[in-house]
């Protein structure tokens, strides 16, 4: 079935309730926007991570690693232009005090209460600290917000101790800080984020040899590369998409960009994962001495009066082709693939979500449920009159309640088999304000616990939990240590857990929720022959193997 209308707020539920995220500080009322990675958060974002640095820099043969200071010198920060340009117009409401970008409000009235609003002032978006035991003007620092500028600050050390040639890249993954106006929409816009960044450095075109690919064509094979890397690990290509920046969206020195955009569910709907951008030789160019005048006034930058270094690369191969000297100075240009790995993050985990109905109930366990649908109906009917000849009073809109009232009429034509729809009917907009609708939902909730499950069929190389094993009989001395010894036997090569907490069904349910792969379980027949039986999350398949083949099955089931 489709993503329920509350598959984001489920999400978030799900992830707080088996320790994926949590709010920050939360016995303090936590703090706006800002949260942390639980137990199991931290393994999945740690393996979207490994898989990014797997793909960009051990799968290719051209790109180095990097890891800068999150607080650097701030001239790197002066001659970027974040100091004076990384503002946003910033708005206040004089009634509710709520704090808006001016961008993005419509009209002069506050969205959320419609109060008087402030004239516009600008805001800078870096965190400020300083260096130093004295808080002055001189030891004025920012935490970084973003880590591309250190990749920048870098290029001639890396260039130089590596012996790079042209083009090459330069990834890094780290914390950047933002201090946004108007964070939200759980982990995916935080004034604390993390970054997975490369920098690809590429031959401007007038310097190009033959058979060599120009900056337009790497960039496009960025985006390519990118794109795949998502589908690879498990999203659909229906909610993924390239979208081209239009030229009234680019930055001046940029050639192009192509936002790669991911559909979420909710209110977040299509929004970028990942941008990737052709910016030219505008960055190496900034943080440069000796640069030509005619060069500062085409990017429209400032002359750097601090920086000991020229960031050239010296291409020994190039000839001259009017007068055939061999050998010449340039600037490069700079392909910047940039993700987030708290949104990539959120990304996975959205599409991973599912809700499936495994078994139908009997008639006589529905009839509690029809008649309270019978009920709701009855009333959700008077209300839609009411509203008909009355519009504009207290309570869901004509438009929510004619919603919902198809919604929950389509699903009970449906039963058994549509207990998802109706919980999902009950969670429209508007919903909750129906007193009926909430017996409904605690009926269907009970149901649901018993013939549903909601499994997160996360690709296996970035699942928390790769294997669980479980013992069919916890109290049965012979299945406890031969299933320990089966977990110690596949923790070092992958991530193993051993549980018996629950009856074998319900330690089913708990892992498919969590999105680990395969469980092994360990029975009586496993003390007679050695065999256990391996289930499969997706299909919920078992079948039997030797205990003694068990790692290269589950090793080579991962990589299909």
């Amino acid at each position: 079935m489709p993503r329920p209308d509350n598959a984001f707020e489920k999400i978030v539920s799900l992830s707080k309730r088996r320790g994926f995220i949590f709010q920050s500080s939360e016995i303090y009322g936590g703090l706006g926007s800002t949260w942390d990675y639980g137990p199991l958060g931290v393994e999945l974002k740690n393996n979207v991570k490994k898989a990014w640095w797997k793909s960009v820099v051990y799968g290719r043969e051209d790109m180095e690693g990097l890891d800068a200071a999150i607080i650097m010198n701030r001239l790197v920060w002066q001659y970027s232009g974040h100091e004076k340009t990384f503002v946003d117009p910033l708005v206040d409401c004089k009634e509710c005090r709520k704090r808006f970008r001016a961008d993005h409000v419509k009209g002069d009235k506050c969205p959320e209460c419609g109060g008087e609003l402030t004239e516009p002032r600008d805001f800078n978006g870096m965190f400020k600290t300083y260096v130093g035991p004295v808080q002055d003007e001189s030891g004025l620092a920012y935490l970084r917000p973003e880590t591309a500028q250190g990749i920048f600050a870098n290029f001639l050390n890396v260039l130089q101790s590596m012996r790079r040639k042209l083009p090459f890249g330069i990834a890094q993954i780290g914390k950047a800080f933002r201090n946004e106006i108007t964070p939200g929409n759980f982990t995916f816009r935080t004034r604390e984020f993390e970054q997975m960044e490369i920098e690809y450095f590429c031959k401007p075109p007038q310097y190009l040899q033959p058979g060599e690919k120009d900056d337009q064509q790497l960039h496009q094979e960025w985006v390519e590369a990118r794109y795949n890397w998502y589908l690879k690990l498990g999203l659909s290509p229906e909610r993924l998409k390239k979208r081209p920046q239009a030229k009234e969206e680019l930055a001046h020195y940029a050639k192009a960009c192509v936002d790669l955009e991911y559909l979420f569910p909710g209110s977040l709907g299509w929004s970028e994962l990942e941008g990737v951008a052709n910016r030219q030789d505008y960055d190496l160019t900034a943080h440069s001495n000796n640069v030509p005048e005619a060069d500062l006034q085409r990017l429209k930058l400032n002359k750097n009066e601090h920086s000991t270094e020229k960031m050239e690369y010296f291409d020994e191969a190039y000839a001259d082709p009017a007068t055939g000297k061999k050998g010449a100075k340039y600037i490069p240009y700079v392909i910047e693939p940039s993700a987030g790995a708290d949104r990539a993050t959120l990304a996975f985990l959205c599409e991973a979500y599912n809700e499936e109905q495994l078994s139908q109930p009997s008639d006589e366990s529905l009839a509690p449920l029809k008649e309270a649908a019978a009920a709701a109906l009855k009333s959700i009917g008077k209300k839609i009159a009411e509203a008909q000849k009355k519009p504009g009073q207290d309570g869901p809109t004509l438009e929510q309640l004619q919603a919902i009232e198809k919604a929950l009429q389509t699903a009970l034509e449906k039963l058994p088999g549509s207990l998802l729809e109706i919980d999902a009917a009950c969670s429209l907009p508007g919903a909750d304000r129906i007193e009926l609708l909430k017996k409904i939902r605690l009926v269907v909730g009970k149901l649901c616990d018993e013939h549903t499950r909601t499994v997160l069929k996360l690709h296996p190389e970035l699942a928390p939990i790769k294997v669980a094993v479980l013992p069919l009989k916890k109290n049965e001395p012979g299945i406890v240590e031969t299933a320990k010894k089966i977990r110690a036997m596949l923790q070092p090569a992958l991530r193993a857990i051993y549980d018996d907490t629950a009856g074998i069904g319900k330690l089913y349910r708990r892992q498919d929720e969590i999105g680990t792969p395969f469980c092994v379980t360990v029975d009586f027949q496993t003390l007679q022959d050695q065999t256990v039986t391996l289930r499969d999350r997706d299909t919920m398949g078992q079948e039997r193997y030797k205990i003694e083949e068990l790692a290269g099955i589950i090793a080579q089931k991962m990589t299909v």
